[in-house]
């Protein structure tokens, strides 16, 4: 009779242990949570405006010009991997905004690249940093700021400012506030910084975490005030090996940007432009298909 309690209770625990596995797993990667709902708070212009802008442009399905916003796409081959490359000049940092998926900052909060990017009418959108991977990072969008917990002392983050321009800060050197501050419009927390005052910042073996050296990549970078890059590499792929981020450090340098860096990539590199992923975004190179990311960066008319 005590061996039958006994083993009643330990079959009990087992079952309660499991179930708790379980339940941090959900709460982990599946349970959303919302914490704060976020629209373009700083940076945005109406939908009338949007709609305008929009109805009188010049587009093809390589180029975009509503006589603000000019964009040319291009094509090309770099070390055995597609790359495509949005070239964009502003007359307005305005029009350089950043998005979340369901317009909420939070937890397990996912929608593709393009989903976000037609939500917002978005003329070219790369996904972001997927801010919502970590549980630290400073996250700054559209002049709001939304967690002021620092990575770590070295961790680098791309800040732009309210003036649209693009500098690399190391989150042991400023806090999120002082960022706010001095006038970060946005700040993205993934790196590393690639090219800072026109010079490759990272080493010819430095890699993010334990990824592989070749992969998709997602970067941006600045060329001059108000002109901008957008970049992303296939990888994975019989057709299209992937770059280290070295090799897409001397990428950036020889588009002309003084200032680059890397964002998420793998399986959430994704470039929308005029209605359609011009991409081939894949996770494990079997399947052509976006991931859900929580944040794009995206040109907005």
């Amino acid at each position: 009779m005590h061996m039958a309690k006994k083993h009643h209770w330990g079959t009990l625990y087992g079952i309660v242990l499991v179930l708790f596995s379980v339940f941090v797993l959900l709460d982990t990667f599946v349970i959303p949570r919302r914490y704060a709902d976020v629209g373009d708070t700083q940076n945005g212009s109406s939908d009338t405006q949007t709609e305008e802008s929009s109805s009188h442009a010049a587009v093809t399905d390589t180029s975009y010009d509503d006589g603000n916003t000019s964009i040319t796409l291009t094509t090309t081959r770099y070390c055995d991997t597609t790359v495509y490359v949005a070239d964009i000049t502003l007359s307005s940092a305005d029009a350089l905004k950043t998005a979340l998926a369901g317009n909420s900052y939070g937890k397990n909060i996912t929608a593709t690249t393009s989903f976000i990017a037609e939500s917002h009418g978005a003329i070219p959108a790369i996904n972001g940093d997927y801010y919502g991977a970590q549980n630290s990072g400073y996250v700054i969008r559209n002049g709001t700021l939304l967690r002021d917990t620092a990575a770590s002392a070295d961790q680098e983050d791309l800040v732009i400012g309210s003036d649209g321009s693009f500098s690399i800060v190391k989150e042991g050197d400023v806090t999120a506030q002082e960022l706010l501050e001095d006038g970060a419009s946005q700040v993205l927390s993934f790196g590393p910084g690639l090219v800072e005052n026109g010079t490759i910042s990272v080493g010819a073996h430095t890699e993010v975490g334990k990824a592989m050296t070749s992969n998709p990549r997602t970067a941006i970078g600045e060329i001059a005030p108000l002109h901008y890059v957008m970049v992303v590499a296939d990888g994975r792929t019989q057709a299209s090996a992937g770059l280290s981020l070295y090799e897409l450090a001397e990428f950036m340098q020889g588009l002309g940007v003084t200032t680059a860096y890397n964002l998420d990539g793998g399986g959430s590199s994704t470039l929308y432009f005029n209605g359609k992923v011009v991409n081939n975004p894949t996770t494990n190179g079997n399947t052509i298909s976006e991931r859900k990311v929580s944040d794009i960066v995206y040109i907005g008319a």
